[in-house]
């Protein structure tokens, strides 16, 4: 009898798991559903969108590695004087 009473409350228990396992699964289904329903009303850029904000980005990551090299190298001198200063070179 005792066996038969564990036996049933681990099925239940194994019922459970499943349920749970089964509404994740179910959920999941749901969040891809929803996520392609909102993918549809995205208002996508055009080619030329894309092409001319791609430039403006390279543009601008050119312009701030020249300004940032620019920097470094003042700082450069700037740090080998006050040492030179210091040290007596």
């Amino acid at each position: 009898m005792a066996r038969a009473f564990g036996k049933r409350t681990a099925d239940r228990h194994m019922a459970d798991e499943l349920g749970i396992q089964k509404n994740s699964w179910i959920r999941l289904r749901e969040y891809f559903s929803e996520v392609r329903v909102e993918m549809k009303r995205v208002t996508w850029p055009s080619w030329q969108e894309v092409y001319g904000t791609t430039i403006m980005v390279l543009v601008a990551t050119f312009l701030f590695g020249l300004y940032f090299e620019l920097c470094d190298v003042v700082f450069q001198r700037l740090v080998q004087r006050v040492l030179n200063f210091f040290l007596g070179k």
